[in-house]
């Protein structure tokens, strides 16, 4: 069972590849339905030893920094390096 951590935004690092996948209008109605009704599923991220690396939910993410979060909610799961 996954168990839901507070992460700091600051410390997860987002691949370069993930980053290319990013569409601003998604984001954009993502932050405005979080406004309205809370972050519904929490991303996914795996510790690599020294910071969280994402490995699903990239438009919660950047939803939640484009709110001003520092933290968001994240499941920590064991997931194969890409």
């Amino acid at each position: 069972m996954l168990r839901v951590e507070k992460v700091r935004i600051d410390d997860i690092y987002v691949p370069t590849a993930r980053r290319k996948t990013l569409h601003p209008e998604t984001v954009r109605h993502l932050a405005e339905d979080i406004l309205e009704n809370g972050m519904k599923m929490p991303i996914q991220v795996r510790n690599d030893g020294k910071r969280y690396v994402l490995v699903e939910g990239l438009h919660r993410l950047e939803a939640a920094k484009w709110l001003g979060e520092t933290t968001i909610d994240a499941y920590l799961v064991r997931a194969r390096q890409h």
